[in-house]
């Protein structure tokens, strides 16, 4: 397992720029956002001189895109907005070759009209689902076309919001384009202390129970017991319960750092290095046992 970052954690004048930092600490694995070359985070269209740009400037740095982000609000109670997004998710994967990627992450949306990220009382009404399901199936005839992996990440705030609900969408859409952004902090509810605490490893053990297998990328962040999302390694998320289950459903790809800031990153790598040695000291006393 090997730990990466969110690229646009970085901000420099230049793609280039921001590339040099994530490889000045180390880094050699990033989940991409168009952001980062100069463009939105969702382009209505991206020249294919810039796109090989950037596969260059990875290359030149042993620098991989383990993924690109493709998100948008794939419930948005407007039709036009859901539109407007698969369009945009068409130009991303139009792109993924030439960046170098075949993997492009998702949310799976909120009926809240102004924030994605944002819980909405309508997310588990049956029109929130068929909506969210209707945007999906056009995703991944996209994905499909494209040649690429489509990866949602269940969101305690979004219409996929557990685990259960996860294993839902696989099987209603029954794609091998379909699989699985793994954030432990995300499948918790900040509004309920009792949700966090007293069922911390149920929650884990379903997630990865019905989840595991279609994990393709693992994020990294961190929740402190009042609900607020920080930096992995600054919060109370239990994180050898986390990389023990990631390992155990033999998940070898990168470990995505996000929602931290440019300086808190080398505490961070700091954290997650040492997590990472004592699962594996662990596991390797176990299996002489």
């Amino acid at each position: 397992m090997r730990i990466g970052i969110f690229a646009k954690t970085f901000s420099r004048d230049s793609l280039e720029g921001v590339l040099d930092a994530v490889v000045g600490h180390g880094i050699r694995d990033t989940q991409f956002n168009m952001s980062v070359a100069g463009l939105s985070s969702m382009p209505a269209e991206v020249d294919p001189v810039l796109a090989d740009r950037v596969q260059e400037a990875c290359a030149r740095r042993n620098v991989t895109v383990a993924a690109v982000s493709g998100t948008f609000n794939m419930a948005h109670p407007e039709e036009e907005v859901r539109k407007d997004g698969l369009r945009r998710l068409g130009v991303v994967a139009d792109v993924c070759g030439r960046l170098g990627t075949s993997t492009i992450t998702l949310c799976t949306g909120t009926r809240d009209r102004e924030d994605m990220w944002r819980r909405h009382p309508d997310n588990g009404t049956p029109e929130a689902w068929r909506d969210m399901l209707a945007t999906m199936q056009e995703a991944l005839q996209t994905a499909e076309e494209h040649g690429v992996t489509l990866a949602f990440e269940p969101e305690i705030n979004n219409v996929v919001d557990s685990a259960e609900k996860g294993q839902r969408l696989l099987d209603e859409m029954r794609s091998s384009r379909l699989k699985v952004v793994m954030d432990a902090a995300n499948l918790f509810d900040a509004e309920d202390p009792a949700h966090r605490h007293s069922r911390s490893e149920e929650i884990l053990a379903e997630a990865f129970e019905l989840l595991g297998d279609d994990t393709v990328i693992a994020h990294a962040k961190d929740m402190r017991a009042s609900g607020e999302l920080v930096a992995v390694g600054k919060g109370d998320l239990d994180y050898d319960l986390y990389l023990r289950y990631l390992f155990e459903a033999g998940y070898g790809g990168p470990l995505v750092m996000h929602g931290l800031a440019e300086e808190e990153v080398e505490g961070s790598l700091a954290f997650l290095r040492r997590k990472l040695a004592e699962v594996g000291i662990g596991r390797a006393e176990e299996a002489r046992r």
